[in-house]
């Protein structure tokens, strides 16, 4: 079954003294491409994250994950000074000051806005401890996560089959149409060169005519564009029971398809069989746009 690349899930759980929410989105992008926002006090979480979400089956798609956690009852942690880049950053404010003849103003208060001033650290067991407590409900909004990628997914796929089936019943017209098109030109090529050798008082040999009309008929014949058709068209079945990732695959299948489509319009003598062509296209450019939806 294929999934959408356009999904999203939420949870939200007290575990551990501390009250969790998680929220996962994703929309379609070419590769994987995962962006977290967390408070900064758990910030040596975030490399968790992204190669767990690769384990849960995500390899497409730009998914943002937004965790918020407020601390109940939690161990305090051990929390110091970044010294260098505190008195940096002092320092820059006074320069600021006396540049711009500004009040100075510099408290404790107005330095401990920046955050950035304070290193937090655990101790590996408290680490990992946050970590279960987390991935409990990264793990629910994940669940929720997939369940709407794999409905949306669903959806897709039976737009795609409808459309690949209507494409497959219109080769078939245009194969029934192909056979007739092919012997009325060669018919028709074969007359107006009897007519123009004959005008002209040309003595003419027969089998060489019938070979030259027979080889230009066989310039228009389609025979082997519509078979390739119909392989292309087993490979998206195969492709979409695979059960792997099928976005890919199926794009440069569908160039493919529109290829064999657009040599079958540049040989058709047939106005029926060129507005065939033209609905097999719009079909395409519909399959086309769905594929990017799915990983």
């Amino acid at each position: 079954m294929i999934k959408s690349m356009t999904s999203f899930g939420r949870s939200r759980m007290t575990t551990g003294g501390k009250d969790i929410t998680v929220e996962i989105k994703s929309v379609n992008n070419r590769f994987f491409d995962c962006s977290v926002k967390m408070p900064r006090a758990f910030s040596f979480l975030e490399e968790r994250i992204k190669p767990y979400l690769q384990t849960k089956g995500i390899s497409r798609g730009k998914v943002d994950v937004f965790i918020t956690i407020d601390v109940i009852n939690s161990p305090l942690p051990e929390i110091s000074i970044d010294e260098g880049y505190a008195e940096a950053y002092i320092n820059a404010l006074r320069n600021l000051g006396e540049k711009f003849d500004l009040k100075d103003d510099i408290s404790i208060m107005r330095v401990a806005q920046n955050h950035d001033i304070f290193v937090i650290r655990k101790s590996e067991e408290d680490a990992e401890k946050e970590w279960q407590d987390l991935s409990l409900v990264i793990d629910e909004a994940l669940e929720r996560f997939l369940t709407s990628r794999a409905k949306e997914g669903a959806n897709i796929e039976r737009d795609l089959v409808a459309k690949v089936e209507n494409i497959r019943s219109i080769v078939d017209k245009i194969e029934a149409l192909s056979l007739s098109d092919v012997e009325d030109y060669r018919t028709k090529l074969e007359g107006k060169l009897r007519d123009m050798l004959s005008d002209n008082r040309i003595v003419f040999d027969e089998s060489r005519i019938l070979t030259e009309c027979a080889i230009f008929a066989d310039r228009i014949a389609i025979d082997e564009e519509l078979v390739r058709l119909r392989s292309h068209f087993d490979v998206f079945g195969d492709i979409l029971a695979s059960g792997e990732p099928a976005g890919r695959k199926l794009d440069f299948l569908v160039q493919e398809l529109n290829r064999e489509t657009n040599t079958i319009g540049s040989k058709c003598q047939n106005s029926s069989i060129a507005k065939m062509v033209v609905e097999i296209k719009c079909e395409i450019e519909k399959i086309r746009e769905q594929i990017q939806n799915i990983e």
